[in-house]
C-alpha cells in the first residue's frame, strides 16, 4: 500500500494566495465601512462587520480549495451542512451585505480579480447612493401606542374617541392578556396629527385606563422591536 502524502498546494502559487486574500480582505473591509456608514437603526453589530470581513477572507480561501474539483465542492456542501446559525437576522438588508462579501470572496478565491474590483465598487456605490438619496424612503412617522386596561368594562371605545381626536389614522393590531389575565393590553399604530406630541396623548388615554399604564413608541418605523 502507499502512504506517500501528496501536497497539492502547486495547484496555485503563494502569490495567488497573497492576492486572493489580500483583495478579499481590503474589499471586505470597505464593504464593512459602507455599510456602518450607510446602518441608520440602532441594532448595529461590530461582531457582524467584523464577520462580513472574516466571512468574505473564508469564502476566497473555499473557493481556492474547491478549485475547479467537483468532489472537494460536494465534500464542501456536506461538511458546512452541519453548521447551524441560531443568531436571526434583524434587517433584510444585512442579508444583501452577507451575500455581496461572499459574492467578493468568489470572485477573489476564483481569481477574477477586475471582477472583484469593480463589482465592490459598483454595489457600494449604489448603496450609498441610495442611503444619501433616501430612495424609496416612506416619509410616513407612525407611532406604536401600547394601553393596559382592566378586562372588564368597554374601555375600547373610550381609547378610539381619544385616539380619533389626537391621530389622523390608527389601527388595533394585538390584544393580549397580561399578568394572568388581570390586565388586558391593546397595541395600536397610530399616526399623530400635525402639530401633535405623544406626550399629550399619554394624559389623554390615562383618563380612560383607570390610571393604567400607557406606553407610546416613537420612530419605531427606523429601529428594531
Amino acid at each position: 500500500m502507499d502512504f506517500e502524502l501528496q501536497d497539492l498546494t502547486g495547484t496555485f502559487s503563494v502569490a495567488d494566495i497573497v492576492v486572493s486574500l489580500t483583495l478579499s480582505f481590503l474589499l471586505s473591509a470597505v464593504i464593512g465601512w459602507v455599510y456602518r456608514a450607510t446602518h441608520r437603526n440602532i441594532s448595529y453589530s461590530q461582531s457582524y462587520v467584523q464577520t462580513l470581513i472574516i466571512l468574505g477572507m473564508l469564502i476566497s480561501l473555499i473557493m481556492m480549495v474547491v478549485g475547479s474539483n467537483i468532489a472537494r465542492a460536494f465534500a464542501l456542501v456536506g461538511a458546512l451542512s452541519v453548521v447551524r446559525f441560531r443568531n436571526a437576522i434583524k434587517e433584510t438588508r444585512d442579508v444583501g451585505f452577507i451575500f455581496l462579501v461572499m459574492g467578493i470572496g468568489m470572485a477573489t478565491g476564483t481569481r477574477f480579480y477586475l471582477l472583484a474590483i469593480v463589482a465592490a465598487a459598483a454595489i457600494c456605490l449604489v448603496i450609498v447612493v441610495m442611503y444619501r438619496f433616501g430612495w424609496f424612503q416612506l416619509n410616513v412617522q407612525r407611532q406604536v401606542v401600547k394601553v393596559q386596561v382592566p378586562p372588564e368594562g368597554n374601555y375600547t371605545a373610550a381609547i378610539q374617541d381619544v385616539l380619533i381626536r389626537h391621530t389622523t389614522e390608527f389601527e388595533l393590531v394585538s390584544m393580549e392578556s397580561i399578568r394572568g389575565g388581570a390586565l388586558t393590553e391593546l397595541m395600536y399604530t397610530v399616526r399623530l396629527k400635525k402639530g401633535g406630541e405623544p406626550g399629550d396623548l399619554i394624559p389623554a388615554l390615562s383618563e380612560v385606563t383607570s390610571g393604567q399604564r400607557v406606553t407610546v413608541l416613537t420612530g419605531y418605523d427606523q429601529t428594531d422591536l
